[in-house]
């Protein structure tokens, strides 16, 4: 292809904001002639490529925002440990579709137990499997940020940033001082969610506290 041309394709591209088409359409013109591919084949290899490009980076976008720590994920747990019940429903929640349903998942155990990376590690699958918007925050951590929001007359603004995300982890209940302001800011939000978004709670503390 004259060099005029592959300018103008490239400034094309660029415009397009096909970032993958343009880093690799000439050597897969090479392997296209090498195979002799049809166009429309050709044409599909090129799609395929930037339309993999974009879903990678957008899954790399998700676990950044998300703050999950990375190493807690499904590899490096070890599902035998869990009880065949637990375990059934794990793979459940793998699949992702109590988020379709806005439904809630409340893990508690003792301390050491694992609550925290199998939390982490569902939250994981969710974006990877199912390219869904997570966030993870430790409770203590979540509630200071709502006490200043609250007392900055920010916690509506607040509360819309968190409404974002389609599911929202919150790890170590058990840790919140259960003082009124506190209980209350998290009140606000658990009833803000209610129906309109998933909530994953880790707690220590036996449910009937």
């Amino acid at each position: 292809m004259p060099e005029k041309e592959d300018i103008l394709l490239a400034t094309y591209l660029k415009q397009l904001y096909l970032a993958t088409i343009r880093e690799c359409y000439q050597q897969v013109a090479l392997k296209a002639q090498q195979e002799s591919l049809s166009y429309s084949q050709y044409l599909l290899e090129l799609v395929e490529l930037e339309c993999t490009t974009r879903h990678n980076k957008r899954i790399e976008r998700l676990l950044r925002e998300s703050k999950l720590p990375v190493e807690k994920n499904i590899e490096s747990f070890d599902l035998k440990r869990l009880p065949r019940k637990v375990a059934h429903q794990v793979s459940t929640l793998l699949e992702g579709s109590f988020v379709d349903r806005r439904e809630n998942v409340l893990l508690f155990g003792n301390p050491g137990s694992g609550k925290t990376h199998l939390v982490c590690a569902i939250g994981q699958e969710l974006i990877r499997r199912k390219v869904r918007r997570v966030y993870f925050t430790p409770c203590s951590i979540l509630v200071q940020e709502l006490l200043l929001a609250k007392r900055q007359l920010q916690l509506p603004r607040l509360l819309k940033r968190l409404a974002n995300f389609e599911a929202l982890v919150i790890d170590d209940l058990g840790y919140v001082q259960q003082e009124r302001e506190e209980m209350e800011v998290l009140f606000t939000l658990l009833a803000d969610r209610y129906e309109r978004g998933t909530v994953m709670l880790t707690s220590n503390l036996p449910f009937s506290k």
